[in-house]
């Protein structure tokens, strides 16, 4: 492509680099010019423009734009229409982004003229959301970078994984210096968390804090549901506690312990009978955004979360203090029954 300024009689066919405004006549940026333009420009006074032109091999900023988002675009994803050198990329329904970010730093690796940004990887989304834009900086790149951006995708795609309808079990285990008020409020928050996904909570058992009474308990959600939750009323500190010890006696196993995800550490993921169960931290029973969240919207939209899923939570892993437990990095969290601590 060639780019700077030209004599106004030699612009025809080229791409104004710069808005045009004299004696009444307004060109935009980005306008090819005409025949009839040229001569509007020089009745103006205009004697030369700064335009660039297309040369052998060149691709228009939106048909490039276009082909690479179409390239990206997967299962539940809207492209909309290219304009001035932008394609934006949309959620088709309520779901978690799916997305590799070595491939779309692999994409932005290729030339400084072709680029995408997306929203951080497993992030909730809504109907309609933009998730993604590829935007081409230039007016023109050559086709070969193009194409070198489609291969560095090598065949992966940004998609959103759909919501499912999930039956969610809850066991919520008891002490004497837990308030029933408290277990009731968790149990509208964990329905407020889901109902976004379209999904419901079809058993709520509350029983002892211990591991017989625990084992029932799963050994009865089991059956008619299709994800698991256990609110504890004492935070899990070891995998031989209740919670995970009342998971093994039933059968089933422990993914994981744990996460570097703060609030929100003390986080068990387990599986019984190839459904998920996941043991809540503390800070679960706020509805403040902690770990919880992040690993629940991946099992209501049917993603794995594997040990090493929950390993590469870290970065980003920092978040805001809830308003339930001020300031528990820097002193004790609340004992059991208080309000919910950083656990």
């Amino acid at each position: 492509m060639k780019f700077g300024p030209v004599r106004i009689e030699e612009s025809v066919g080229g791409i104004l680099a710069h808005s045009v405004k004299r004696d009444g006549l307004v060109l935009k940026k980005g306008e090819t010019l005409t025949r009839e333009h040229v001569a509007a420009l020089q009745a103006a006074g205009v004697s030369d423009v700064v335009v660039a032109q297309l040369e052998d091999g060149d691709i228009g900023e939106d048909d490039a734009a276009a082909r690479l988002a179409q390239a990206v675009a997967g299962e539940n994803v809207r492209v909309d229409q290219a304009f001035t050198g932008r394609a934006n990329l949309f959620a088709e329904c309520a779901g978690v982004l799916v997305a590799d970010p070595a491939l779309i730093d692999a994409i932005n690796a290729v030339d400084e003229q072709v680029t995408i940004a997306t929203l951080p990887a497993f992030r909730t989304l809504v109907p309609g959301e933009m998730i993604a834009t590829v935007k081409v900086i230039p007016f023109a790149v050559p086709s070969r970078i193009v194409d070198a951006a489609i291969a560095a995708a090598r065949g992966a795609s940004l998609r959103v994984a759909a919501f499912a309808p999930l039956r969610i079990g809850v066991a919520s285990t008891l002490l004497p210096g837990l308030k029933p008020s408290t277990v009731d409020k968790t149990l509208r928050v964990m329905q407020e968390r889901v109902a976004p996904a379209g999904a419901s909570i079809v058993g709520d058992l509350r029983v002892a804090h211990d591991t017989p009474a625990l084992e029932t308990a799963l050994n009865r959600l089991r059956h008619e549901c299709d994800l698991i939750v256990v609110f504890g009323a004492s935070a899990i500190t070891d995998r031989r506690d209740v919670i995970p010890a009342a998971l093994l006696a039933a059968g089933g196993r422990i993914e994981h312990f744990g996460m570097p995800v703060d609030p929100g550490n003390l986080l068990l993921i387990g599986e019984l009978d190839g459904k998920p169960v996941l043991g809540a931290p503390g800070c679960a029973r706020s509805p403040k955004e902690n770990g919880f969240d992040w690993v629940l919207h991946r099992m209501l939209a049917k993603l794995p979360v594997r040990s090493a899923d929950i390993r590469r939570m870290g970065s980003g892993g920092l978040l805001m203090e809830i308003v339930s437990c001020p300031q528990p990095r820097l002193g004790d969290a609340p004992l059991a029954g208080d309000a919910p601590g950083d656990e």
